[in-house]
């Protein structure tokens, strides 16, 4: 009975997903910013988008964006005939300026941020975690560590126990009033995510299970495993 109140009131309840695009492609050893470069015939923006539309084709999309991408933003819209609707906010100086800039376009209900290097991400994640943050505030996905890890201190390190560690992903989803009202403080440096400004505001930040194949393609090798999966 609660899943399908929460189903409903999804359902009912506005929607929004601010896409953050500010990346370069020095990484990547490219010549064009890396949300721009085509994997399996399509620019990574355009996977991502496309993704959230399929969870929800009345969702608001929001695209951050520096200045002077925008103008090849419009370009690549037009040419891969994009009817999905957006809206565009001007990236800030940080990526905490870039959000707040998203936010300001978002009025109420649930809003996810999300990297747009991040096309990989499942429906199935995407609907966890607004699921999470309607009934909880907030939502973030994360996966378990599957390497060994060992902490480096001065000259000395040590073994960590992984099973204390998570891997954090994107979409981060927030009540809409509670995350506008944690993007008022001043930007800090150990602001890695949005669930840093969150937890800093004083929320208690909840985790959801994130997918495996949902990577933040920033290195050539990140293409090729986006594409092998793609063709899956």
């Amino acid at each position: 009975m609660l899943y399908k109140l929460t189903s409903f009131l999804l359902y009912i309840m506005q929607k929004s997903v601010i896409i953050v695009a500010g990346g370069s492609g020095r990484r990547m050893q490219s010549d064009i910013p890396k949300q721009f470069i085509e994997i399996s015939g399509k620019p990574i923006i355009i996977l991502t988008i496309e993704k959230f539309y399929a969870y929800d084709n009345d969702i608001n999309i929001i695209l951050v964006l520096p200045s002077k991408h925008i103008p090849h933003w419009n370009t690549l819209a037009v040419k891969y005939n994009l009817m999905i609707p957006f809206l565009i906010a001007k990236g800030g100086d940080t990526r905490f300026q870039s959000v707040k800039n998203g936010l300001a376009l978002v009025e109420k209900g649930i809003v996810a941020i999300h990297d747009a290097v991040r096309p990989m991400v499942a429906v199935k994640t995407i609907q966890r975690c607004f699921e999470t943050a309607l009934q909880l505030g907030n939502a973030i996905p994360v996966i378990p560590v599957n390497d060994s890890l060992r902490v480096v201190e001065n000259e000395s390190n040590k073994p960590f126990d992984r099973n204390f560690v998570r891997i954090v992903q994107t979409p981060q989803c927030f009540n809409v009033n509670l995350i506008k009202n944690a993007y008022l403080q001043d930007d800090d440096i150990r602001f890695t995510d949005d669930a840093t400004v969150f937890e800093k505001y004083g929320e208690k930040i909840n985790l959801v299970e994130g997918n495996p194949e949902n990577i933040k393609i920033t290195h050539p090798v990140d293409i090729a495993f986006a594409e092998a999966l793609l063709k899956l």
